[in-house]
């Protein structure tokens, strides 16, 4: 039957696509994104202390694929909301579920032999919503024009189908003999497969998001998942969402695959960049809060400044890294030697690593 935009796309076919050819523009592609990635999976591979940095990054991306979906917090609630409980908007707090559910991924493949299945992406999207949503399971569901009204995309329907195309999925992604495409290739096509399916009734968006970090860390091309991709689809949305139709209704992988190498490419280098500048300002730091605080200087605050941008009294004790008036003192002295900027919220005064802020704010 005939694609229609009008009708469940029930006939969305199983992958690969069979006349996908690796041009020489995509294996050029290829070379480049293989290198870069490999460059930022080293770099994560020599930190001393990589949960520090790549929870920051994380929370990067988190809130970059959450803006996809017009789920808007800006870095300072964020940052704020992560320092503390029970105080943060709604956006914020879709933002930390993001993050969370990409560490929950992780979590279910060390825990399944690495492999990448159906109940993990529902665990994910569970962990995303804070609820027990699973597979879509009535009619209706339809993708349509924000401004106008009209159906762009009508996905697969119903729960027998959607399960039937995900098991599809799972081969693909997980047996290697399926396909002797290229990794980065094949993640292209995954993350088209799964925003075609569409299998939950929201969600979609930020759960292919995180299968795609899933998978380059099941692949072994990158130890940890920092790569930081959202920010490139944030940037050229209106392009991802382009193409993703032209797949769909003109069979156009090449284009596909070509901008989502690209997004590799680019966001490889900005997130090793990040990380080099990161890494340069802690250094920085170090030497000097040493000088600051002499004999007191303590590398578990270093840390959490680099964790949780955004410092207080309460935090600093609730971590167990000093007493009330240790941790007054400390502060304000940070503070007096422009380590820490202080800003009064409410009644509670907070200490803000503003540096580390406007390193994350720069593209």
């Amino acid at each position: 039957m005939a694609y229609s935009k009008n009708s469940p796309f029930n006939d969305l076919p199983n992958l690969p696509p069979i006349d996908f050819i690796e041009s020489p523009e995509i294996l050029r592609h290829l070379a480049k994104a293989a290198r870069h990635l490999g460059e930022l999976n080293g770099l994560c591979a020599s930190l001393p202390d990589p949960q520090l940095l790549i929870n920051t990054i994380v929370l990067q991306e988190s809130k970059d694929s959450s803006a996809i979906e017009n789920i808007v917090t800006t870095q300072d609630e964020l940052y704020k909301a992560a320092s503390e409980e029970g105080t943060a908007s709604h956006a914020a707090k879709e933002v930390l579920s993001y993050r969370e559910a990409l560490y929950v991924g992780l979590e279910k493949m060390t825990t399944q032999k690495n492999l990448l299945m159906t109940n993990t992406m529902i665990e994910i999207v569970q962990t995303i919503k804070q609820n027990k949503s699973g597979i879509r399971t009535s009619p209706g569901t339809a993708l349509k024009n924000a401004i106008n009204g009209e159906i762009i995309y009508t996905p697969p329907c119903c729960e027998d189908i959607l399960r039937e195309k995900l098991t599809a999925l799972e081969q693909f992604i997980n047996d290697a003999d399926n396909s002797l495409l290229d990794p980065l290739v094949k993640m292209a096509f995954i993350h088209y497969q799964f925003e075609a399916i569409h299998p939950f009734a929201d969600g979609n968006g930020r759960t292919g998001r995180i299968v795609n970090a899933l998978y380059l860390v099941q692949q072994q091309l990158l130890l940890q998942p920092v790569l930081y991709l959202s920010s490139y689809i944030v940037k050229y949305k209106t392009e991802y969402y382009q193409l993703l139709r032209a797949v769909t209704e003109k069979n156009n992988w090449h284009d596909w695959v070509m901008y989502i190498l690209t997004a590799i490419i680019e966001t490889a280098q900005l997130t090793t960049q990040k990380i080099r500048s990161m890494l340069s300002l802690k250094d920085e730091y170090e030497k000097q809060m040493k000088q600051t605080l002499g004999a007191s200087f303590s590398y578990e605050l270093l840390q959490l400044m680099f964790t949780l941008p955004y410092l207080k009294i309460e935090l600093l004790e609730n971590k167990n890294i000093a007493h009330r008036q240790t941790a007054s003192v400390w502060l304000k002295k940070l503070k007096e030697a422009d380590i820490l900027r202080p800003q009064k919220i409410g009644r509670t005064t907070y200490y803000i690593n503003y540096r580390l802020m406007e390193l994350l704010s720069t593209d």
